[in-house]
């Protein structure tokens, strides 16, 4: 058989341990780990971080405006509301005031008219009346002119 020298030696010189040798590398790599760690920590990590801090901080002092404009329009629709039914009770007031006024200023027109039509019927009935009488007069010699022609006629 044939050996080759190199594999022998190759051999001869591997270590022993496999997958667990805590060899120099081992810290080295720690080492490693830790300043990437750091760097990555102040280059990416805290940058990020205070940027995630400023835009919270920029959130909770818009809630903060949004709660005050909202507190602070309750108010307003509150003090409105009031003044609003103030508003109403008075303009429902003014109506039945209003429209008080306006049904006396009507039974007032309403009892001038019936005086006026009351008037004008009794001055109406009166000169019926007197025409009447006129006109009875009138007939009468009308009739008595009549007759009086009639009888001359007849006689005639």
């Amino acid at each position: 058989m044939i050996f080759n020298y190199n594999s022998i030696l190759f051999l001869g010189t591997e270590k022993t341990g496999g997958l667990f040798d805590f060899d120099g590398t081992l810290p080295i790599i720690a080492l490693q780990f830790v300043i990437f760690m750091f760097i990555l920590n102040f280059i990416l990590y805290t940058p990020l971080l205070d940027t995630i801090d400023e835009r919270n901080i920029y959130i909770k002092q818009s809630l903060d405006e949004a709660s005050n404009i909202l507190a602070e329009s309750k108010q307003l629709n509150a003090k409105y509301e009031i003044k609003a039914s103030k508003a109403r009770k008075v303009a429902k007031s003014d109506l039945m005031i209003y429209q008080k006024l306006y049904k006396e200023v009507l039974d007032e027109k309403m009892k001038s008219s019936q005086k006026f039509i009351d008037e004008f019927l009794i001055e109406t009935t009166k000169n019926f009346e007197k025409n009447k009488e006129n006109i009875l007069v009138s007939f009468d010699n009308e009739i008595d002119l009549l007759s009086s022609e009639i009888m001359a006629k007849l006689i005639i």
